[in-house]
């Protein structure tokens, strides 16, 4: 677990100024990454039609939690990739990640 020291601020107040921008930075930088997976599929007449089947969250050791976006299913998963074999199963039908995007890490605005 990473941690900020204690510091007080010019002002000698605990837990504003500098310290708070540093709480703000180490959230930032830990924070979870996530993404969607969608599942593609042919429609017909080579036009391909696809949805987002799933959210998920990967940490920082891998270990991924995904829910379906129906809410009916969870899923603990040592990995993204997995997710993507999970959704990718049915026959004529492909998986793929979609990241949102990676928040800003050198900004803790």
């Amino acid at each position: 677990m990473s941690t900020v020291p204690m510091q007080n601020d010019d002002s000698g107040a605990a837990g504003s100024g500098r310290f708070e921008e540093e709480l703000r930075a180490m959230v930032v930088e830990l924070a979870p990454r996530q993404f969607a997976v969608v599942q593609v599929w042919e429609a017909g007449d080579g036009e391909l039609d696809g949805c987002v089947a799933a959210w998920g969250t990967v940490y920082e050791d891998g270990r991924t939690q995904v829910s379906g976006a129906d809410g009916a299913s969870r899923l603990v998963l040592g990995s993204p990739e997995r997710a993507v074999w999970w959704f990718g199963r049915e026959t004529g039908v492909t998986a793929r990640l979609v990241w949102l995007a990676a928040p800003e890490r050198t900004a803790a605005a």
